[in-house]
């Protein structure tokens, strides 16, 4: 077992690629993934998974087809399963994702935006 904090700041500086989701932990089947996002993302649904937005630097939107959310920094939203929505951020903005392992980030769409799984940073 390590007894060491993860520094979010630290593990943001190994990667600058946007919309690529980067694991730093796993608690039981949940993985934690930090990504920087700018620009539109694709619209695309989890079936069958919640999934978490937590803002750690900056503004971002998720659109709905029949809404969108404003999320701040400090603030945190959770898009329920099956929803279809499409992330938006005008400046970069740095997130914390919390989803089961496994969950590919557009969901069931596959775009040139669809990232490479399971890397840890």
């Amino acid at each position: 077992m390590r007894f060491e904090a993860i520094n979010f700041n630290e593990k943001f500086l190994k990667f600058d690629e946007q919309w690529s989701p980067k694991i730093i932990g796993q608690m039981n089947d949940y993985q934690f993934k930090l990504v920087k996002i700018q620009g539109h993302f694709t619209w695309h649904e989890h079936k069958d998974t919640d999934e978490v937005f937590i803002v750690l630097e900056g503004e971002m939107s998720i659109d709905f087809k029949d809404g969108r959310v404003n999320i701040s920094e400090n603030e945190m939203f959770i898009v329920p399963k099956g929803a279809e929505h499409k992330p938006y951020a005008e400046n970069e903005c740095k997130i914390l994702l919390i989803e089961p392992k496994g969950v590919i980030n557009t969901g069931d769409s596959n775009s040139e935006l669809t990232a490479e799984e399971d890397v840890w940073i």
